[in-house]
């Protein structure tokens, strides 16, 4: 009966023990989706893992390359992700659950964080390849980005509003930029064509190795396209090795996207270290000098999440 007695103390006493014992938050993670290696995405989802470390300590933050926007968004709503980079197009697919663009259902789930800085749409050919205006691409190989990234969605836009498809190429790949430009330095590709931020890194190492020319996408066939995400915009001169003169082409915004079930209070955090860190941003790539918080949360193709809202509204950006 002692013996009985005994273990019921002990019993009690457990009890008594874990009821004291400190109880320790879930642990947070905070995994930034971005795009490939070579592109504007990944230097700057580092800049930021870097930021929302020191930003947010209790955080476990960690960066993923990815083929970019359609997989980012397919990411986040099955909540393997609290913030990614994406197309404005993308986006505006991916509410909508266009089958087309990579997105079998609507994703509701997805919340806006802010609009970043436009991606130019890049066409550039070798110069041997005798490529100068839209029309001479037809019969030439070329490179249009991941299957069904948003760069890829971007040339199947540009090329349908010019006329053209990719029926009317002799070759097509589906590669990342690192390893398009691979390809047109061993004179295996003609063209290529980069939806990124001005001066990517892939299309400058590109330009440093062969001579180049950036093919222009007129105005009028920006307007064809038929969608307002897409606006004529100039690559200004020598933006890269040999490129002496402004060339028009086509951009499309990016934003920074999260989730519904991601805290009010971690998004809040995020938005608001986005610009109160911007010069460590454009360290990592000039394309951030276009953040500009006074127009971030407008054109959002998607709903503000709550703690990007509380964000903007103390700074006096929303009513």
């Amino acid at each position: 009966m002692r013996f009985g007695i005994l273990r019921r103390l002990l019993a009690v006493a457990g009890v008594s023990l874990l009821a004291a014992a400190p109880v320790h938050a879930q642990q947070q993670f905070v995994n930034i989706l971005t795009g490939g290696t070579s592109g504007v995405y990944y230097p700057m989802g580092v800049a930021l893992s870097q930021i929302y470390s020191k930003m947010l300590p209790d955080a476990k933050v960690s960066v993923q390359a990815t083929k970019a926007s359609a997989e980012n968004l397919n990411l986040l709503q099955s909540g393997r992700g609290e913030l990614a980079f994406t197309l404005g197009d993308s986006l505006s697919d991916a509410w909508k659950g266009s089958e087309e663009a990579g997105f079998k259902a609507p994703l509701k789930k997805l919340r806006g964080v802010a609009g970043i800085y436009p991606n130019y749409i890049q066409i550039v050919a070798s110069a041997d390849s005798g490529i100068k205006t839209l029309a001479d691409l037809k019969g030439k190989r070329i490179s249009v980005g991941a299957p069904k990234s948003g760069t890829e969605l971007n040339a199947r836009a540009i090329f349908k509003a010019a006329g053209m498809g990719y029926k009317d190429f002799a070759k097509v790949e589906y590669l990342p930029f690192g390893e398009s430009v691979e390809l047109m330095k061993n004179r295996q590709l003609d063209a290529t064509l980069q939806s990124a931020g001005l001066g990517v890194s892939s299309l400058r190492d590109l330009a440093s190795s062969v001579r180049i020319v950036v093919v222009p996408i007129p105005a009028e066939v920006v307007k064809k396209v038929g969608d307002a995400a897409y606006q004529s915009a100039t690559i200004p001169a020598n933006t890269y090795e040999g490129q002496t003169a402004d060339v028009q082409t086509a951009a499309v915004q990016n934003f920074l996207v999260t989730h519904q079930g991601v805290p009010a209070d971690t998004v809040y955090k995020m938005t608001k270290a986005i610009f109160e860190n911007k010069d460590q941003l454009l360290a990592a790539h000039a394309a951030a000098k276009a953040i500009n918080k006074e127009t971030a949360a407008q054109n959002m193709p998607v709903p503000l999440h709550p703690g990007a809202e509380k964000y903007y509204r103390e700074a006096g950006l929303l009513k």
